[in-house]
């Protein structure tokens, strides 16, 4: 009997059937790479100390800055009072040749890349919310990007006064218009009589800390970055006179009794917009508040004649003369709100500190050159300092974001 028929040999036949299943997966894990988009790569992190203080430091001159490293006087988005270059300023080219050194070995604080900015923050809407100076910033940092972005779409969102969309980016700034941060408007005394009409008063301005007001209100749930301030109008005695005009506070709707200083008011609504702004913000909204911008009016205030003719920066010598409490002069205005910032200090709002490094800049308003009818020793040259401060926020998010 012949025996069985014996299999052919498993050897080559088999390496010949297991080697198309062995290169299968390498070939679709090719296929994945060729095929998927390779991201854009931003250019290289800059290095900073995490122990600079950027709130001190001096200026110093740098002969390599110029508006060509900026941008210049005809970016549309500069209010006229602002444009010192436009306006013929003597110094406005030469405030650009400035730069804020930080105190400490090895700190510098960087000046903004507007490309690097509108890389790392696509997709986001970033808001300013507060008086003229908050848009001053804006302005600068509008201007910033506009000069390598073109493809803008302008809009106001959420009830901001105003906005635009780097559609390349899909990066919306905004700027939402408040000058308390709380709702305010007139009161004149009832006929039917009340508890402030029982002391005598007879019209003022009703100022509601606990509610929003309603520019910035809706801006919360909307931003994914928010920069706040307020101040200036809170020592505003032109505006609100304490005896013709006074700010009357209510909370809860009802007057607050005794009446209270316009000092006191700022510390509650301070309270209430953090309360506030947490509940209604999205997730992981980086919040900051930055301190007050000073005023360098010399020989009496707006109104009295005062002035800002300087073309160098102050010295620290002449920055206690115009800023210290101690002196109770014109200008005290600025450290006087900052020491009510306090209240942040416990809340997730950053504080972003450009107080100091602005003190000195005595030379960078508009002056006379603003068009008013008195010396402008409040608002910014633009291009100016505010491009400063624009630096501090782009290398504080930076930090958050790393």
């Amino acid at each position: 009997m012949p025996p069985p028929a014996r299999s052919p040999a498993p050897g080559p036949r088999r390496r010949a059937l297991l080697l198309p299943l062995l290169l299968l997966p390498l070939l679709l894990l090719l296929l994945r790479l060729i095929s998927s988009p390779s991201p854009r790569p931003l250019p290289a992190p800059r290095k900073h100390s995490k122990a600079c203080d950027y709130s001190a430091g001096e200026w110093v001159r740098d002969a390599s800055a110029g508006p060509a490293l900026r941008y210049d006087h005809t970016c549309k988005e500069i209010f006229k009072g602002w444009n010192c270059i436009a306006n013929g300023k003597a110094n406005g080219r030469d405030l650009l040749r400035w730069r804020w050194r930080p105190s400490g070995a090895g700190c510098e604080l960087p000046r903004l890349d507007p490309r690097r900015f509108l890389e790392r923050h696509r997709d986001t809407n970033i808001g300013f919310v507060g008086d003229s100076l908050n848009r001053n910033m804006f302005v600068s940092l509008v201007c910033m990007l506009r000069g390598v972005s073109g493809e803008v779409r302008k809009w106001r969102p959420a009830g901001a006064d105003r906005g635009f969309t780097f559609l390349h980016y899909n990066l919306t700034v905004a700027y939402h218009r408040t000058n308390l941060l709380v709702r305010y408007g007139r009161w004149s005394a009832s006929t039917n009589g009340g508890p402030l009409e029982s002391l005598g008063y007879k019209q003022g301005y009703r100022v509601d800390v606990d509610i929003p007001d309603q520019t910035w209100a809706e801006a919360c749930s909307f931003h994914d970055v928010l920069i706040f301030n307020t101040g200036h109008w809170w020592w505003a005695p032109s505006k609100f006179d304490p005896i013709q005009s006074p700010m009357l506070f209510f909370e809860k709707g009802k007057p607050i009794l005794p009446p209270l200083l316009p000092s006191a008011g700022l510390d509650l609504a301070l309270q209430h917009m953090v309360t506030f702004v947490n509940k209604a913000v999205k997730p992981n909204v980086l919040k900051f508040f930055r301190t007050q911008s000073p005023r360098h009016f010399e020989g009496g205030d707006w109104n009295e004649g005062g002035s800002c003719q300087r073309n160098q920066p102050l010295s620290s010598e002449e920055v206690e003369e115009f800023f210290s409490l101690d002196n109770n002069g014109t200008n005290i205005e600025a450290r006087l709100v900052n020491k009510h910032l306090k209240v942040l200090e416990q809340s997730t709002f950053r504080v972003l500190d450009i107080s100091r490094m602005s003190e000195f800049r005595a030379d960078a308003h508009p002056s006379t050159t603003g068009g008013k009818k008195h010396d402008d020793c409040m608002h910014w040259c633009l291009p100016g300092l505010t491009d400063t401060w624009n630096d501090l926020l782009a290398v504080n998010l930076e930090a958050l974001e790393s």
